[in-house]
């Protein structure tokens, strides 16, 4: 299994719609990286789900429910994956408190903030999880 993080506006796309909607397709990705990280996802990956330009924070866990395949917003050669909600955190996860823990340090969160699909070590996702509740 693998692990990731993928960012949202809440003013887009929030944990709350999501969790209304029951799943959604990921679309939307328009860097390499992103693409590379979207085509790498396996169904049943476990997927942190990160509020961004407001609220700067993890939300919730999401999980893959199928692999990567041509984003239907473009007929260029861009990915999608299918995810759906599972988990809320008890009490999120902000941006300002990842920075401030030593472990975590090396995520791309903080490396390369701007990636909207990236990949977590397990030791990651479960310390995140852990600060969520």
């Amino acid at each position: 299994m693998n692990y990731w993080l993928v960012k949202s506006e809440p003013t887009v796309f929030s944990w709350d719609q999501f969790v209304k909607a029951k799943k959604a397709c990921w679309d939307g990705v328009r860097s390499y990286p992103g693409r590379k990280n979207l085509r790498e996802m396996k169904k049943g990956d476990q997927v942190l789900y990160y509020h961004s330009m407001e609220g700067l924070e993890v939300v919730g866990i999401a999980e893959v429910t199928k692999e990567a395949y041509q984003d239907p917003t473009t007929s260029e050669d861009w990915s999608a994956v299918d995810l759906k909600p599972v988990k809320a955190f008890k009490k999120t996860v902000s941006l300002a408190s990842i920075k401030a823990e030593k472990k975590l340090q090396n995520i791309y969160l903080i490396r390369q903030g701007r990636l909207s699909v990236m990949p977590l070590e397990k030791s990651e996702f479960e310390l995140i999880v852990k600060m969520g509740g």
